[in-house]
């Protein structure tokens, strides 16, 4: 069978449950077929796949995009979700010498796989501990598997380095190296991916940083470089200069609705005053802020003494849900929880309740509290 025949069946062939069709299409595109297809009827002999929806995965392919452009060697990159993945029989392109595995190492035994298939060599970067312990292929057959795991180190910031070493390597006739950014360019994407790292790692140590993760979530979107042509232009503009001002922006806005309802609170007796009571406040319309909010309410009720819980309060759909917060470790917020048909952790946890019920929660006391009263 010709290698085209063989695609035009990969195509037409049904991969997956109809259910899974959405995923299939979204990830798993025509697109992306196509573009393998017409990889391997020019023999490109690189191939770059990235951890998708991951800004570390997007970053390794926008060093590898600028290293093969660099250098003017053919290279295809395309986006690996584990939603519904690509498998080894669509990435056997004709001509393949290196494919690299950037943010992820792929499922289990697929690099090693890919390698026999198509006798490529594969090169992996990830800095997740679950990396570290994979099921090592055998000795005879991982000469051409090169694994870049480092747990200290983002995948990007690794992947980064990589390149621009391979990169430097590289001279050309009047003996000159080039450079994978010009200085300006550097300048900020390095900052961009000492900010992405602090996340990975999950160090959370550089200024801003909750700011910058904010901002940074707008672009997750726009991650495929399949569907977005534009994505390697865009994260070279990306500055974290920029991203934080609109994370503190957005932080802002949830402050001040946030203080809106908090000037609101009233006084909640946990299961009608078995469980002690706490200052709750209703948030209907703003359930997306019951994390923070039950968190200051903890810290206002501890102020007033009372239990160091907030009880947020909002209507879901047609049922009253009640979220329960606490800064203090030793208290456990599931026992009230659970005991109305509920669950979660000792610090973070909710329930159904019926209005009735609810109703009988309400403190004598349950006057709007002053917000100067338990905020500091």
């Amino acid at each position: 069978m010709s290698l085209s025949a063989t695609f035009k069946r990969r195509l037409a062939a049904p991969s997956l449950p109809s259910r899974f069709h959405i995923l299939v299409r979204r990830f798993r595109s025509d697109a992306a077929l196509e573009a393998i297809r017409e990889a391997s009827e020019n023999e490109t002999p690189n191939l770059v796949l990235y951890n998708y929806p991951s800004f570390s995965g997007a970053y390794g392919a926008l060093f590898a995009h600028l290293y093969h452009s660099r250098i003017n060697l053919p290279c295809l990159i395309l986006p690996f979700s584990s939603a519904a993945p690509f498998r080894v029989d669509d990435l056997c392109i004709e001509g393949m010498k290196t494919c690299y595995f950037l943010d992820f190492l792929g499922p289990k035994d697929f690099a090693l796989e890919l390698s026999r298939r198509t006798s490529s060599k594969i090169i992996g970067f990830d800095h997740r501990k679950s990396a570290l312990c994979p099921n090592p292929p055998s000795e005879n057959s991982d000469m051409k598997l090169k694994f870049h795991v480092n747990i200290e180190k983002s995948s990007s910031t690794a992947a980064y380095e990589y390149f621009c070493s391979k990169l430097s390597e590289t001279r050309f006739d009047n003996d000159d190296s080039i450079n994978l950014l010009n200085h300006d360019d550097r300048e900020r994407v390095e900052m961009v991916l000492k900010y992405i790292q602090d996340g990975d790692l999950r160090q959370w140590s550089l200024p801003d940083i909750k700011a910058f993760n904010i901002g940074l979530k707008e672009w997750r979107s726009k991650l495929n470089c399949i569907t977005n042509s534009s994505m390697f232009q865009q994260l070279m503009e990306i500055s974290c200069a920029d991203l934080i001002t609109r994370g503190n922006a957005y932080l802002s806005g949830r402050q001040t609705a946030a203080n809106k309802l908090l000037r609101k609170v009233f006084r909640v007796r946990l299961g009608r005053g078995f469980y002690g009571e706490c200052l709750g406040v209703r948030a209907d319309g703003n359930s997306d802020f019951s994390d923070e909010i039950g968190k200051e309410l903890s810290q206002m009720s501890a102020t007033a003494g009372l239990r160091p819980i907030g009880a947020v309060i909002h209507m879901q759909r047609n049922n009253l849900k009640m979220c329960l917060r606490t800064l203090d470790s030793s208290t456990d917020t599931s026992e009230v929880a659970k005991a109305y048909g509920g669950g979660g952790s000792p610090s973070s946890s909710s329930f159904i309740i019926r209005m009735d019920e609810y109703n009988q929660w309400l403190s004598t006391q349950s006057s709007p509290i002053r917000q100067s009263s338990g905020r500091h």
